[in-house]
């Protein structure tokens, strides 16, 4: 994940490259309430222009995932504590199936793809969040708790109240983010139900190119970035 392998031909509007479709970046995300990188999952650039960034996180990927300062997993915790505890993170690895990660540039979510064995479509995911800031070796965010399931048929619901609810009570976000957090979620309630893109543009049909190496977690997963640009 060099600076050479983000070098294209082409460029964006604030004057940074497009990534190629192969090259490998890292998609991160940020602590809630901090500075400090706690997820951080080498993905595959499928396409990256004015439109959207799509990138690949396949089965096997090494990634980086939060768990309390004991190793417990983050989900097994009561929901009362689960944000209050102490964490650290763990080196492990994505099984299962792959994901296909959708952002269009500026929008505060991304969409994630799922498929069940034998590319079988199993569902769209929209994951309220920070909108992605781009830097050399990838991207970086910050996740607002709040998610929406979205079916092959298009109808959709709400994911994760509970851990909204439990954020703001905690707080991790103030009542001001949390009304950007559920605007953002009514804006993209709107695309799903318009079908618009990413949803339109026939995603569930796309497989990897089967040449693509699974992408190796850096040593520096958590490095800051030099220049971070929106």
């Amino acid at each position: 994940m060099t600076d050479g392998e983000a070098v294209t031909a082409a460029a964006r509007a604030d004057g940074t490259a497009f990534w190629k479709p192969g090259s490998q970046i890292l998609w991160r995300y940020r602590e809630n309430g901090g500075t400090r990188i706690h997820i951080a999952r080498p993905v595959t650039v499928v396409r990256d222009d004015a439109e959207v960034l799509a990138a690949w996180m396949a089965p096997g990927t090494e990634c980086v995932k939060p768990v309390l300062a004991d190793g417990t997993p983050v989900h097994q915790e009561p929901l009362a504590s689960r944000y209050t505890k102490p964490r650290t993170v763990l080196r492990d690895r994505w099984f299962g199936t792959g994901v296909l990660k959708l952002a269009r540039p500026g929008e505060p979510w991304s969409v994630w793809l799922f498929w069940e064995p034998g590319w079988r479509f199993k569902n769209g995911y929209v994951n309220l969040e920070e909108p992605l800031a781009r830097w050399s070796g990838g991207v970086d965010s910050e996740d607002h708790f709040l998610d929406i399931t979205v079916q092959p048929d298009g109808s959709w619901h709400w994911r994760d109240e509970d851990e909204f609810a439990q954020a703001q009570r905690d707080g991790l976000m103030d009542a001001r983010l949390a009304e950007r957090v559920r605007r953002a979620g009514r804006s993209a309630v709107e695309v799903i139900r318009a079908w618009g893109p990413p949803f339109s543009d026939g995603w569930q049909d796309w497989r990897p190119d089967p040449s693509w190496p699974v992408p190796s977690l850096p040593k520096d997963w958590d490095r800051t970035p030099a220049h971070v640009s929106s």
